[in-house]
Formats: C-alpha cells, sequence, structure tokens
C-alpha cells in the first residue's frame, strides 16, 4: 500500500516480524531510553496508573509481545466454562437461526443468519440454542408491519404453511399486525407494531411465564402456566408470511431495551471486548504523540493532527497492535472516530485483504441495519451519527472502491442510506415537540359554487405558527439530506484513479444494473428497490449530478451549465449505453438498426458490423435456450432449506420478441475501435459490441480521436462537449429512475393530503351540524361531540404527518429538481427531434418522463409551492405544449402506449387557462398542423381522446355548455376538483379559427372528418341504447340480480361520446355552417340529411315518455351518474338551434326541410325541450302529478333567457313548417319509397347495374363502399331518376 499522506512507499511484508534476528536489527532505530519510555505510554497498563521510571523494566521490540500478552491477558478461564456450558441453556454458544433443518416453508435467511426473510406462504423458523431453566431474552426489530407471530417454541412442535408458531400446544406467539396473542386459540394482547420497532421476548422458567415487550415498553404477561419439567425446552421461533422481513438479536449485540433479572441467549464476548478496549487505548497513545528523535523527547499532539509517516518506531509498534488486533475485529467500532480514515489506511497495511474487507462488509450492513431501523427523534441524531460515519468510512479512497465493486449494489440495498423514513407514529418523531400548532388548509365543500372566505386573525396566527414549526423541521431533515449528497458525491468521484479505475466508472457500471434490476428484473421481487428509496435517491443524485456538472463547468468554460443540461441524440443510437428492453419510440432497437442503418451511416457515420446484424437475425429465431455455465453463474442467494436455489430469470431474457431481439445490446455497449488518426467528415465508424463489465475510462471519457460515449455525432449537434460523458450517463440514469417508479410513488404521497381535506370537511360538517341542533336533543349533541373530538385529533395527527411530507417529498427544492429534469427531457426531445428518423431511437421513456413530470408539477406540490413560481414558466409550457402538438401524430413514434400517453396529455393541457394559452403560443405552422391532425378521420386510430380535445376546444361556446359539473350532480360528492374534465370551461377561439379554415380549405377536408364522426356518434349512441336495454331487464327480473359495474362504466361512456360527438358537431355547424347547408358542395346535402336523421333518433329515444331512457335515469345506478337529460339534450338543441335560428334564410329552409322530410321527425320531441309532455294515449293511465317534467326553462343557471327564446322561436317555426308540410304532402305508393330506408322516395339510379334507391342512401353508401347493395357490382355512376319522366320515356320509344 501507498501512503498518501507521508508521501513515501512501504510494503506490508517489510515489515512483518518474522524471525528473532530481524527484530534485533530494528532496535537501534531511536535511542533505546526513548524507545521505552514510548513503549511503555502507547502499552500503558490497564489501570492507566504510569510505573515509575527507575523500577519498570526497560521494554523493547524484543520483550514487547511478552508485554503484550501480559497486558492483554484476562483471565477468563470462568467465562469459558460460563459460556460453553450455562445451566438453563442448551445448544451453541454462538446463537444464530437453525437453517439446516429447523424451519417449514421458504425463507430467504442473511448471511450472519440472524435476519430473515417470508418466501412462501407463512413460513416458520426457529433458532440453534434452547432453555429450560432461569429468565431469558432476546430481540426482534420489526423491519416490516405485516402478519409474523413471534414467540417461542419447543422441538416436538410441528408446522406447516397454514399453522405457524402460537398455533400448536406448547408454542407461543405475539402478533402486533393483528394485535393478539397466540397459544391454539387467540385473545386481544398488545399494540399495534410498526416498521423499526422493538420487539423483547421474554421467558421465566422458573415462575412459568412468557411476556412480551415493545420498544422497551412491556405489554404485560401473556402466558402463565408454560409445561415445564423433562423435555421441555423452549427455541425462539418465528412465523411470517410473503415479504415480510425481520432482524433477531439474541445477544451478538448489546441489547437495545435489557431487562433486569432477564439474560439474553447468547453472552457477549466479554475477553474478547475487554481485549479490544485496551488495544484501541494502545492505538489511541499511539495517535496522540509523536517520536522527536532530534531532541529525544516525546511531543503530545491531537489524534486529529496525526499524521501515517514512515517512521520505523512507530509502524513496528502498530504491526504489534494489529497482530493482536486483526483476530477480534468481528465487528465495527460504533463511534465515529475524526481519524477514521487513518484507521483504515492502517487496516490495510497491517492486515490481509480478506480480513479488511470482511470487516468493511460487516460494517456496512451495520450501519445499513442501523440506519435503517433507528428510531426517529426529533433531531434525527441517529441517523445523522451513522452518516456521518459512513462518509468518514467511504472517504477512504480504497475502502470506498473496494465497497463500491463488491457490497454496496452487490450485497447490499445502499439506496438505503438515501431514505428518509416517513414517522408512522407522530410522537415517535418528536413531532408534537416541534409543530405544537396544526393548521390545515379550508376548502370549499361544494364544486360549481366559489366560496371565497377570508382567512380569519386566529386561522392566520395559527397558519404562521404551523409553517414555523414546519421550517423548523425542514432544516432538521435538510441536514440529513446534506450528509446523503455527500455520501454520492464520494462516490462520483473521477479524479481518485491513483491505482484503478476512479469511483465514478465503478459507480456506473453499478448503477446500470441497478436500473437495468429494478427495469427488467420485475419477476425478480427481493431485487427490486422500494418506491419510497427511489424518490430520495432520485433528488439526492441530482443534487451531486449538478454539483460536478457545474464544478467542470468552472474548469472548462466552453462546456454548459447544469442549468442547460439534456443528453446527446447519439447516445441513444451509438449503443455505448446499455437500455435493456426498454421500447424505443420507432419500436425494436434491432428492427430500428436493420431499417435506418443507411441513415446512421449518412447521417451519424456509423456502420453497424453485417456479423452482428446476422446474429441478431438468427437470434431471433433461438428457442429459450440457456447454455449451463451460463445458467450456473446466475446470481445465488442463501436460503433457509440448506441450499442455494437461483432466483426466478427476468422477464426480458424470456421475451420471444424484446429479449432475443436486443440480447447483443442488452447485456452489451457498442464501443468505438480507436482510430489512429482523426477521422474526417466523409469516414464511418465501425462499432463494435463492448460489455459493460468491460468498459474503460476511454470507452466513456474518449480520448483524443475517440468521443467515447458521443461517438456518431449528427451534423445539427455543437461540437464542444457539454460536460463530461460519464455525467451524461448518470443524467441518462436518473430520467430512467424517475420513470421506473418515482412519479408513481409522488402521487401515493398526495394521499396524506387528500385525508387531510376529507377530514377537514367531515369537522367542518360536523361543527355546522352541532350549530344546528336542538340543545334539548342531548343524546345527538353527545355524538356530535364525540365525532369532533375524534376528527379533530386525527387532523392534529395527519397535519403534523402532511408537514413531514411537505419537508422530504414537496418541498421546494424538490419541486426545482422535478422541474429541472423536465427542462432536461424537453431539450432532450428537442434535440433528438431535429435529427430526423434518428428520432426513433429515442427511448420512450424520456416523452413519458416530459409528461409525467409536469402532471407531478401541476398537481402533486400544491397549494402550498405553484409552478408558476418556477423561473421560466411560461416558456417551459410552450416548449412542452410544442412537443405535444407535434408528436402526438407523428409517424416515428410506433407504440401505441407512448401515442396514447401524448393523446391525453394533450387532452389534458387544452383543460386548464395557463396550458392552453401556451398551446396557442406555440409558432402557427405548428398549430395548423396539430388541428390538421385533429381533424384526420376517426376511422383507424383512437379518436376518442382526439374529440374530447376539440370538445374542450368548444367548451364555453356552446349551448348550454358552461357548467363545470353537471347540474344533477352538484348535489352528490364532491370529486376531486384537480381532474381535467372539472376545470372551467376556457375555449380557445384562435384553435376554432384554425378548424374553421381548415374544414374550408379543401374538397374532401370537411367531408371525411364529418362523415367518421357521423359514423362514430351512431355507433356510440347506437350501442347506449342496446346496453341500457339490458341494464332494464335485469332490473325488472325479480330475482335479484347485480349488474356488472364494468357494463354500467362502459354504457357510460357511451353516453359520454354521444355528448361529445354532438357537441363537435355544434362547434362545426357554428363555425362553418356551409358545410351543411351550401349544397352547390357536392355532399351538403347528404351530410345534411345524415344528421338530421341521427338528431331525431336520439331526440325520440330521449323525449319520449316513461321510455326506456326515462327508467334507467331515474334508478339512479351507480357508475351511470353522468346519464341524464340535459347534457345530450342541449347538445342536440345547441345543433338544431344553429341550423334553423341562426342560419341564413336560404339554409334555414333547407335544413327544415330535411328535418321535416325525415320519417323520424316528431314535433312532440321539440315541445319536450320546453316541458310540454306529450299527451297520454287512449286507455293509458295519466301520470303521477307530482312528477316533474323536463325542461330547458329549470336550467336558468346554464341557460340564459336569450337562448331561450331561440329554442321557443325554433318550435313555432317547426310547428308552422310541419302543419305546412302536412297539407302539402301528397301520398306516395309503396313502390316508389326507397327500398333502403322507406322513408324517402327513389330518387337515384346506379350504373351499369341499374338498381334504385334514394339519394341519400347511395351517398352515405358511397362514402364507404363502392359496390351496389343488391347485387354487389362496382358502381361507376349515379344517375338522377325522376318516375314520370322515365315512364314518358319510355312510352315515346315505344
Amino acid at each position: 500500500m501507498a501512503s498518501k499522506e507521508g508521501g513515501m512507499a512501504f510494503s506490508r511484508k517489510s515489515y512483518k516480524l518474522t524471525s528473532d534476528a530481524e527484530r534485533s536489527r530494528v532496535t537501534g532505530i531511536v535511542h533505546e531510553k526513548l524507545l521505552s519510555d514510548y513503549l511503555h505510554r502507547v502499552f500503558a497498563s490497564p489501570d492507566h496508573r504510569p510505573a515509575a521510571a527507575t523500577s519498570r523494566k526497560p521494554l523493547n521490540f524484543q520483550n514487547l509481545p511478552e508485554h503484550l500478552d501480559q497486558l492483554l491477558h484476562v483471565d477468563d478461564k470462568e467465562d469459558e466454562e460460563s459460556q460453553e456450558q450455562v445451566e438453563g441453556r442448551l445448544g451453541p454458544s454462538t446463537v444464530v437461526l437453525d437453517h439446516t433443518g429447523g424451519f417449514e416453508g421458504l425463507l430467504l435467511v442473511d448471511d450472519d443468519l440472524l435476519g430473515v426473510i417470508g418466501h412462501s406462504n407463512f413460513g416458520t423458523i426457529r433458532s440453534t440454542t434452547c432453555v429450560y431453566k432461569g429468565k431469558w431474552i432476546y430481540e426482534v426489530l420489526i423491519s416490516s408491519q405485516g402478519l409474523m407471530q413471534i414467540g417461542w417454541c419447543t422441538i416436538n412442535c410441528r408446522f406447516n404453511q397454514e399453522e405457524g408458531v402460537g398455533d400448536t400446544h406448547n408454542s407461543y406467539a405475539y402478533d402486533g399486525n393483528r394485535v393478539r396473542k397466540w397459544n391454539v386459540t387467540t385473545t386481544n394482547y398488545g399494540k399495534a407494531w410498526a416498521a423499526g420497532d422493538i420487539v423483547s421476548c421474554l421467558i421465566d422458567l422458573d415462575e412459568g411465564t412468557l411476556s412480551f415487550s415493545l420498544n422497551g415498553v412491556s405489554l404485560g404477561t401473556a402466558f402463565e402456566n408454560l409445561s415445564r419439567g423433562l423435555g421441555m425446552a423452549y427455541f425462539p421461533a418465528i412465523s411470517l408470511s410473503f415479504k415480510e422481513s425481520v432482524a433477531f438479536n439474541f445477544g451478538s449485540r448489546p441489547l437495545r431495551y435489557p431487562v433486569a433479572g432477564y439474560r439474553p441467549l447468547q453472552d457477549p464476548p466479554s475477553t474478547s471486548l475487554v481485549r479490544a478496549q485496551r488495544l484501541l487505548g494502545c492505538f489511541r497513545a499511539v495517535l496522540s504523540m509523536e517520536l522527536d528523535p532530534v531532541e529525544g523527547r516525546l511531543v503530545e499532539k491531537e489524534s486529529s493532527e496525526w499524521q501515517l509517516q514512515g517512521q520505523p518506531t512507530v509502524l513496528l509498534t502498530l504491526a504489534h497492535i494489529f497482530h493482536h488486533f486483526a483476530p477480534l475485529l468481528a465487528g465495527p467500532p460504533e463511534q465515529a472516530q475524526t481519524v477514521v480514515h487513518h484507521v483504515l489506511d492502517l487496516l490495510w497495511l497491517f492486515m490481509e485483504d480478506y480480513e479488511v474487507q470482511d470487516c468493511l462488509k460487516q460494517l456496512m450492513m451495520s450501519l445499513l441495519r442501523l440506519y435503517r431501523f433507528s428510531p426517529i427523534v426529533p433531531d434525527l441524531s441517529l441517523q445523522i451519527h451513522y452518516l456521518r460515519l459512513t462518509i468518514a468510512i467511504l472517504s477512504h479512497e480504497k475502502s470506498r472502491k473496494f465497497l463500491l465493486s463488491n457490497v454496496l449494489f452487490d450485497v447490499l440495498r445502499s439506496v438505503v442510506f438515501f431514505y428518509i423514513k416517513s414517522p408512522l407514529r407522530v410522537e415517535e418523531a418528536g413531532l408534537q415537540e416541534l409543530i405544537p400548532t396544526t393548521w390545515w388548509p379550508h376548502r370549499s365543500p361544494r364544486e360549481g359554487k366559489e366560496e371565497v372566505r377570508e382567512e380569519t386573525s386566529e386561522e392566520r396566527l395559527r397558519r404562521r405558527a404551523y409553517e414555523r414549526g414546519c421550517q423548523r423541521l425542514k432544516k432538521r431533515i435538510e441536514v440529513v439530506e446534506e450528509l446523503q449528497v455527500q455520501i454520492l458525491k464520494l462516490l462520483l468521484n473521477n479524479k481518485d484513479n491513483n491505482g484503478g479505475e476512479a469511483s465514478r466508472y465503478i459507480f456506473l457500471t453499478k448503477f446500470r444494473k441497478f436500473l437495468q434490476e429494478n427495469a427488467s428484473g420485475r419477476g425478480n421481487t427481493p431485487m427490486l428497490c422500494p418506491p419510497e428509496y427511489m424518490v430520495c435517491f432520485l433528488h439526492r443524485l441530482i443534487s451531486a449530478l449538478r454539483f460536478y456538472w457545474d464544478e467542470y463547468k468552472a474548469s472548462k468554460p466552453r462546456t454548459s451549465f447544469s442549468e442547460e443540461a439534456y443528453v446527446p441524440p447519439q447516445i441513444f443510437y451509438n449503443g455505448k449505453v446499455d437500455y435493456f428492453d426498454l421500447q424505443r419510440l420507432g419500436g425494436l432497437l434491432s428492427h430500428l438498426r436493420k431499417t435506418l442503418k443507411d441513415d446512421l451511416a449518412s447521417k451519424a457515420n456509423i456502420l453497424i458490423d453485417p456479423m452482428e446484424l446476422q446474429a441478431t437475425t438468427m437470434d431471433d429465431l433461438d428457442e429459450d435456450e440457456e447454455p449451463a455455465p451460463a445458467a450456473a453463474q446466475r446470481p445465488m442467494q442463501a436460503l433457509a432449506v440448506g441450499g442455494a436455489l437461483p432466483l426466478p430469470r427476468p422477464g426480458w431474457l424470456s421475451s420471444p420478441t424484446l429479449g432475443r431481439a436486443n440480447r447483443f445490446l442488452s447485456t452489451a455497449a457498442v464501443s468505438l475501435m480507436t482510430p489512429r488518426r482523426p477521422l474526417s467528415a466523409s469516414e464511418k465508424v465501425k462499432v463494435r459490441t463492448l460489455s459493460a463489465e468491460q468498459r474503460t475510462r476511454e470507452d466513456i471519457e474518449g480520448s483524443q480521436w475517440n468521443e467515447g460515449l458521443l461517438v456518431g455525432r449528427p451534423p445539427e449537434e455543437p461540437e464542444h462537449p457539454l460536460t463530461e460523458n460519464s455525467l451524461l450517463e448518470v443524467l441518462d440514469g436518473v430520467v430512467m429512475m424517475y420513470n421506473l417508479s418515482v412519479h408513481q410513488q409522488l402521487g401515493k404521497m398526495v394521499g396524506v393530503s387528500d385525508d387531510v381535506n376529507e377530514y377537514a370537511m367531515a369537522l367542518r360538517d360536523t361543527e355546522d351540524k352541532l350549530r344546528r341542533c336542538p340543545k334539548r336533543r342531548k343524546d345527538i349533541l353527545a355524538e356530535l361531540s364525540k365525532s369532533q373530538k375524534v376528527f379533530s385529533e386525527k387532523l392534529d395527527h395527519l397535519s403534523r404527518r402532511l408537514a413531514w411530507v411537505h419537508a422530504a417529498v414537496y418541498s421546494q427544492e424538490k419541486m426545482q429538481d422535478i422541474y429541472w429534469l423536465l427542462r432536461v427531457c424537453l431539450r432532450t426531445i428537442e434535440h433528438g427531434d431535429r435529427t430526423g428518423s434518428l428520432f426513433a431511437f429515442m427511448p420512450e421513456f424520456y416523452l413519458s418522463v416530459a409528461i409525467n413530470s409536469y402532471s407531478a408539477l401541476k398537481n402533486y406540490f400544491g397549494p402550498v409551492h405553484s409552478m408558476e413560481e418556477l423561473p421560466g414558466y411560461e416558456e417551459t409550457l410552450t416548449r412542452l405544449a410544442a412537443i405535444l402538438a407535434k408528436h402526438f401524430a407523428d409517424t416515428r413514434i410506433v407504440g401505441t402506449d407512448i401515442r396514447d400517453s401524448l393523446m391525453q396529455a394533450l387532452a389534458s393541457y387544452v383543460c386548464y387557462p395557463n396550458s392552453l394559452r401556451a398551446v396557442e403560443r406555440i409558432p402557427e405552422e405548428q398549430r395548423i398542423a396539430m388541428v390538421r391532425n385533429l381533424l384526420a378521420p376517426y376511422e383507424q386510430r383512437p379518436w376518442a381522446q382526439t374529440n374530447w380535445i376539440l370538445v374542450r376546444l368548444w367548451r364555453g361556446c356552446g349551448f348550454g355548455y358552461r357548467y363545470t359539473r353537471l347540474p344533477h350532480l352538484l348535489k352528490t360528492k364532491p370529486e376531486d376538483a384537480s381532474l381535467p374534465s372539472l376545470q372551467k370551461p376556457c375555449p380557445s377561439t384562435l384553435l376554432q379559427q384554425h378548424m374553421a379554415d381548415l374544414l374550408r380549405e379543401g374538397p374532401d377536408v370537411a367531408p371525411s372528418f364529418l362523415n367518421s364522426v357521423l359514423n362514430q356518434l351512431n355507433w356510440a349512441f347506437s350501442e347506449f341504447i342496446g346496453m341500457i336495454q339490458e341494464i332494464q331487464q335485469a332490473a325488472e327480473r325479480l330475482e335479484r340480480n347485480f349488474v356488472d359495474s364494468r357494463q354500467l362504466k362502459v354504457c357510460a361512456t357511451c353516453f359520454d361520446l354521444s355528448v361529445s360527438l354532438l357537441r363537435v358537431l355544434e362547434m362545426t355547424i357554428t363555425l362553418v355552417p356551409e358545410i351543411f347547408l351550401d349544397w352547390a358542395r357536392p355532399t351538403s346535402e347528404m351530410l345534411l340529411r345524415r344528421l338530421a336523421q341521427l338528431l331525431n333518433q336520439v331526440l325520440n329515444r330521449v323525449t319520449a315518455e316513461r321510455n326506456l331512457f326515462d327508467r334507467v335515469v331515474t334508478l339512479r345506478l351507480p357508475g351511470l351518474e353522468s346519464v341524464d337529460h340535459y347534457p345530450i339534450l342541449v347538445a342536440v338543441t345547441g345543433i338544431l338551434v344553429r341550423l334553423l335560428v341562426h342560419g341564413p334564410a336560404s339554409g334555414t329552409e333547407r335544413a327544415t326541410s330535411v328535418l321535416l322530410a325525415d320519417p323520424c321527425f316528431q314535433l312532440r320531441s321539440i315541445s319536450y325541450l320546453l316541458g310540454q309532455p306529450e299527451p297520454p294515449a287512449p286507455g293509458t293511465a295519466l301520470p303521477a302529478p307530482d312528477r316533474k317534467h323536463f325542461s330547458l326553462q329549470s336550467y336558468t343557471d346554464y341557460i340564459n333567457v336569450e337562448e331561450l327564446a331561440q329554442v321557443e322561436q325554433m318550435l313555432a317555426h317547426l310547428t308552422s313548417a310541419s302543419a305546412q308540410a302536412a297539407a302539402a304532402s301528397l301520398p306516395t305508393s309503396e313502390e316508389d319509397l326507397c327500398p333502403i330506408c322507406y322513408a324517402h322516395p327513389i330518387s337515384a339510379v346506379f350504373q351499369p347495374c341499374g338498381h334504385k334507391s334514394c339519394k341519400a342512401c347511395i351517398d352515405q353508401h358511397l362514402m364507404n363502399n363502392k359496390d351496389c347493395f343488391f347485387c354487389k357490382a362496382t358502381i361507376v355512376s349515379v344517375e338522377d331518376w325522376d318516375k314520370a319522366a322515365h315512364a314518358s320515356a319510355t312510352s315515346s320509344a315505344a
């Protein structure tokens, strides 16, 4: 080992004490008296009383071993005997879990045989040692708070997957999950436990009693009269369900909550502890003094100033200490020392590598467990203490690299170090003292009515006191977060490459494997990182990443700040970074490399090795076969079945499409074969695969003629680098992390805020009832007062917990991290889009993260923090709007899921005023292209979201279309007001104008679009009617029937789709009425006839008295809340008013004639809109007098006087026109009616077959099909048909 501080190189072997001759030669290094004084000071007697200089024996390196043996001598004879044979105890002195025979079921046991995870239904395991006499105790650390039964059992107890500890005779257990005790039968006992709690299990075999304690508080005697006597001995035992985990302490470590009179099952190694303590005292003495050979004296020094130098006397002294100390290092010291770095230097110098490595491994395992399960105290001192010790260890270069390479990601879930757990009980974190005053936001209990109430002075004082408490809590949490960031800064250090690879590149390899396990190995449950850990890890990693990014900018001015960070597009297609089986925008990577290989060569100067493409093609044909050696190298984990079983194979290896097609890239990266000279622009770079573990610093960062990760730079990208290539890979991993589980976890944590709102609303309702309740009803007042107290206590608890969540998860700094990540994704997508066809190589998760991070900023961080406060907020909204507008219909994106996500994101985007204005701010060309894509025919694509977008652009302009919630739903339970569907109307006249211009633009745009809308309306309403028929039939049966909730949901969806399609038609008629009313257009008459036919069908189905629709609405079934008369009738009314009232005179006349000519038209349906019921048929019962009839006049809050007047005008016009048409109509024989619709006279003949129908039927048919109705011959032309003219022509010909 090389000493970094002393600047002097020496080897461990040179100073190893091998012979007496060698010892003799080194005694003269310093003056003998000075050496003797030095050694006496270092190896002083245990009582620390210095012997007189005249009476003490001179010490040198020849007689030092004898003196050291005397110093370390402990009278341990009695201890050893007691350790081996303790009365009342049987079994090995070192107590562990019996993983060889004392178990039932499948269990995962830790390497130290003290931790266990359930891996089957209800597994059981006991210890290796039992007791039959005396008082004994052991502790269990609860790692998860699920179903477990902890206690004692005898060797004769037999367990299975259904019966565990406490379910048989002579077995006793405590269950804190169900708060019960078990011994064949069960009764209530104790209190609930939580993760991090310590359960103490105590047995008194002298009195025959058994009890338990939780966190040092006795739960009382659980069982009495235990069976004792010959053959009765009790083992510690546990039964636990799947994924539950605990850690035992039988006494190998000091008990957290010892109980007087009770003895741990395993005695502490007292002799070894005494020896270790004395050796540590000697070691401290070495660090606190210095030899001055020139002056011949000893110099006192602070231990923190001590430096390891090449003084042979000091080194030989330390060698003697470590010669005795190394065998005692079974566990770590638990106190952080300022000299940890020097201690680790000495450990690596004087001990064998495997000894140091095992010591470090055990040390980190202990630190991880201590940090994870330490109780939360107000100042978080325990967590800070363990993190500082971790930092001290990781600050040592050699130790850090060993731990990174072999322990942190391979053995431990090191992400735990970056997690700040939320207290399950407010009391345990001292939040009552930290936040003595509670407060919660007051929201209006009713949606649809704005209730603006000024804050009272008392509420203002409470809020400010609460905010001060939150700030105190936040500052304490920030101390822990800063320490966690320091750990990551150590792991990302790339300057420690003296004698090996720098820490950052080891971290990159492990980090990528960590991402792969969480992205691809979802069948391998124990290896997945919990989402709550991933959230904290993400924020700490962003802080460390930005620190190094900006530090590099300071040293290289031509690079970019972290505020301008993005991932260059060449990383996605040059194969340098492994994306496992994650989908690309253009599909499978193997497919893209084949189809776009010419583009890669021309735009990025990259050639894919033909052999690799061929290998991939052949690999696609292989079955799921794996060579035996590869199978033998899979990860193994110790199980409690006496052997190791392979963990489940990751799903991506078994996928016949994803896994095999990508295999040559899923575990390898493409590396540049380093050229000897710079490449010209025209030269191509051939790439080959390179295993991720084989990558070196040069493969990542590049060299003089090698761009490393950035090989294959497209011409659109700048030549100067953004930052170090390794930081780009870390940034890419951060984006992937957010996509894996961070976003979902951020959404889950909002539940605390939702609970606060629900309880606050319940408390306000209760207080209102208390004020209204008569004082004579004391029974009701007592119940209401009790409810008020319960709600207040719950709100106090939740508001303090919410303060913790806001400080740890939703703080302003965390919001800025997510905002920075959003901007990174936007820049990455913009740069990738400029590469043209190569954009297809980008992983889908970049678009997903851009969408989801914006959603998180908008929905999860309020109301405490607002996205509008962030710098560059409007610009960011506009850039995201441009991306959504361009890529929701991008042909380069083929994945169905990501295309749906883009469409849904755009649909949500236009629901909010700020984001809708951002859409209006994008360049006009992009806006018009977006609207053109929205107006594409609905067939052959997901059209529901497209229609929803158009509806939102119109909402607020239509007839009676200014509501947020439907009128009949206002009295029901309020919904989440943040939902897009519940936003106030915010129409866009600019986008409406673009739509009108496009519909007028070409002869085919409007007909194809409207034909598809009418087709979907016909389908949606027909499906709705068919479903409500089934629902009505089920409701009328005498036997009890339950309608499937899924069927109800589909039924409601079809109704909502019908309404939205009608609104799109209303918008179209309003913006471009000539499409229907200008019959100079070839398709106008056909479109108008189809529209009239559908409107009449809807009106007839909905307005008939006591009909199917009316009966189903009256039922008010859960799931069909949105089904009502109002939304669909006002939509139809809006269309009719636009056609019959607002149109030009000629257009109104045409629309009236077409509407009246439809055989389904009934004037009473129009009268129904104004509350004029249909007269009862002869012989039927009169309707009930109290029956309410639908009328638009009842909705004056939503329909204004002018609109009602227009409906009355329309009814008067239709009444008059209907009477005139009835008087003028002539009877028509059945032979002259169209054989398709039987509603209109024959008016067209088909050529060449000669069959006939009305023009409306044939025009509608020809929109989708060119074959004749009757003979299936191809129709060449359609001619007008007039029976009279045809008859005269026939007679004249005759």
